[in-house]
């Protein structure tokens, strides 16, 4: 190789290097301030996430705290309770929060806020000693992702202070755990700097009913609103007598 030819290499070398770095860098700061693009590990929030949605989540909606950098960095960072332009969140939001019990990436529905009394019992939801209104809508068989059939009702629930209803699913009361059941648990009353976080999947979610959940959430540990499934590794059969979940590609929350 001639020198002329070395340089013209080491030139296009290092404007690859610089490309790439700028490129990450932006797309740093894009998914710090901006939006962040996440995935549904688990069943806990259907019937409105799938297990495989990939989903847009806005970074800005509730301020930012050391929680919103990507990529694990906040486990650097020493504890804090601040946030920059911090703003609650509104009861029945879909929120991306960091388990403050083992440092997971969580999602769930925002149930309740600071000074909010929360209490589920026999299967019904109450806030401030009111029961939520909810709407039965059918019954539904599906096929879970571990395989298992299951049988669910779905009901629309809807809170006083949020104009548009979310669905639900409740299936059989069940003890989870030896004298604990998610359908009898509370009443909790929602710390200051707090909120109270449960998932749609009622009976099949680990969340701030939970005595192994994350408990209540601080607002530091919010990361951002849930916006829209952008797309979905989801698949399922279809199979007589049972429900395909469909039509989540773009669905706003």
């Amino acid at each position: 190789m001639t020198p002329e030819q070395l340089e013209k290499v080491k030139a296009e070398v290092i404007d690859w290097v610089r490309f790439i770095t700028l490129f990450l860098i932006g797309f740093y700061l894009f998914s710090t301030f901006f939006y962040a693009l996440f995935f549904i590990p688990s069943g806990s929030m259907r019937p409105n996430l799938e297990v495989g949605d990939r989903f847009i989540a806005s970074k800005w909606a509730y301020g930012w705290s050391r929680h919103s950098l990507p990529w694990g960095v906040a486990r650097l960072l020493p504890p804090g309770q601040k946030r920059v332009f911090g703003h609650l969140p509104k009861r029945g939001d879909v929120a991306v929060f960091v388990n403050p019990t083992n440092n997971m990436v969580m999602i769930k529905r925002v149930i309740g806020l600071p000074g909010d009394v929360i209490e589920t019992r026999g299967g019904r939801l109450y806030i401030n000693g009111d029961r939520v209104s909810r709407t039965f809508m059918r019954m539904t068989r599906f096929r879970d992702h571990y395989g298992q059939i299951r049988t669910a009702q779905v009901y629309a629930e809807s809170f006083a202070d949020k104009q548009r209803a979310h669905t639900v699913y409740e299936f059989s009361d069940q003890m989870v755990l030896p004298g604990w059941s998610p359908d009898d648990s509370g009443p909790f009353t929602v710390r200051e700097g707090h909120v109270f976080m449960m998932g749609d999947n009622r009976d099949n979610s680990n969340d701030s009913r939970s005595p192994h959940g994350p408990g209540q959430v601080p607002l530091e540990n919010l990361v951002g609103k849930a916006q829209t499934v952008l797309f979905t590794f989801a698949r399922c059969r279809h199979e007589p007598g049972l429900d395909c979940p469909s039509g989540r590609l773009w669905r706003l929350f």
